[in-house]
């Protein structure tokens, strides 16, 4: 009996508390680490108090809570929520980087960190929304606070992005399927300037239009290569097919 009207008189305590005192609660779970706790006491107060001004300060505080609680699908829907109806806030740039930063750390669960797992040979559909987020929040708030940080880990993306067309050009060419090789190619280095995959992408570019045959384009590749890379024109020599050396 005792138990039982502590429970009865906790949720009247819940059901008495205003959007101020709900909102205390969430910012001291968050505080402490406890962000299952937070994510109920902020969806608690939307749903209770969805016009209260602590309510409207929440929304920034649950993408974040989602975020550390590996909500990844409620973070990104309260993060697009909160662009769409607060386009002129002054913090919707955190909303954008946070956004990026859910689909960053989406490329790989703990695992395959824990073992350095190549990541170049799987599509990298996390990272090219990542790398998305993070350029609109560039592109629409160039003096954010947020924008360092979203460029340093634009430069991991775009050589992640890099990597893959180049594994998937390169697997295309062990095919025979030149054309495609040369046009996973070609969108490596014209999308993806400076990443270390433009040098080896570079190559195919000369070797697939070589195989079809395409030699004038073929040479102008080689000289595109010469200018970015100069001293390592030995690379792409081609040694001629064991028919051709007898002419």
């Amino acid at each position: 009996m005792m138990l039982a009207t502590g429970c009865r008189s906790h949720r009247a305590n819940d059901a008495k508390s205003g959007p101020e005192q709900i909102y205390a609660k969430a910012q001291k779970a968050i505080r402490s680490g406890s962000y299952a706790e937070a994510v109920k006491q902020l969806e608690a107060l939307q749903s209770r108090f969805p016009f209260s001004e602590p309510a409207r300060q929440a929304q920034l505080d649950l993408i974040y809570a989602y975020y550390k609680n590996h909500e990844v699908d409620p973070a990104v829907d309260s993060a697009d929520t909160f662009i769409r109806e607060n386009p002129t806030n002054p913090r919707v740039d955190y909303a954008y980087y946070m956004k990026g930063l859910v689909y960053f750390e989406r490329q790989s669960n703990w695992l395959e960190r824990r073992f350095n797992v190549d990541l170049s040979q799987r599509p990298p559909i996390n990272a090219k929304k990542s790398f998305d987020s993070f350029q609109q929040l560039i592109e629409k708030f160039p003096h954010s606070q947020y924008v360092g940080d979203a460029q340093q880990r634009m430069i991991y993306l775009r050589n992640r992005l890099a990597d893959f067309e180049l594994h998937v050009a390169q697997y295309y060419m062990r095919r025979g399927a030149y054309v495609g090789a040369l046009n996973r190619a070609k969108y490596c280095v014209e999308n993806y300037d400076g990443a270390p995959a433009v040098k080896d992408s570079l190559k195919v570019i000369v070797n697939a239009y070589y195989d079809l045959n395409m030699t004038d384009l073929a040479k102008n590749a080689e000289l595109v290569y010469a200018a970015n890379y100069p001293g390592s024109t030995k690379e792409i020599e081609r040694k001629k097919a064991w028919y051709r050396r007898i002419f």
